[in-house]
């Protein structure tokens, strides 16, 4: 027989899952919105080394 005297109560274990989605959610969408922010800055800097190698300074 499972006990859950050493875990807490069943309503804290699903109170606690349901704040453990909610992290995972968010860290999902900081990680899609991390993703396109630090392909786009390695874009940039692409870009401005080949512009940079053919002699055209930009900045």
């Amino acid at each position: 027989m499972f006990q859950f005297a050493a875990l807490g109560s069943p309503p804290t274990l699903l109170l606690g899952l349901i704040a453990l989605l909610a992290v995972i959610l968010v860290g999902r969408l900081v990680l899609r919105v991390a993703w396109k922010l630090v392909l786009l800055a390695a874009v940039a800097v692409a870009v401005l080394w080949v512009l940079g190698a053919v002699g055209i300074s930009v900045l």
